[in-house]
């Protein structure tokens, strides 16, 4: 599994990721995430690297409220 950022540019994917979102509603939105992580993790595929994705996103840990 990879940690460290592997993208070609980070940014660009993440103003794409807002701009999908734009003008929907929370459920629409939930909707789209649920299933851009199935497309995405069809693509890695391995069960034990998405095993290993998934309890490291559990562990990191969550900005302070502010």
């Amino acid at each position: 599994m990879k940690l460290a950022i592997h993208f070609q540019d980070a940014d660009a994917f993440y103003e794409q990721l807002l701009d999908a979102h734009e003008g929907l509603s929370r459920e629409d939105s939930e909707l789209l995430n649920a299933r851009l992580i199935l497309l995405l993790a069809n693509q890695v595929g391995d069960a034990r690297t998405l095993r290993e994705c998934i309890e490291a996103a559990r562990e990191m840990p969550t900005p302070a409220a502010e």
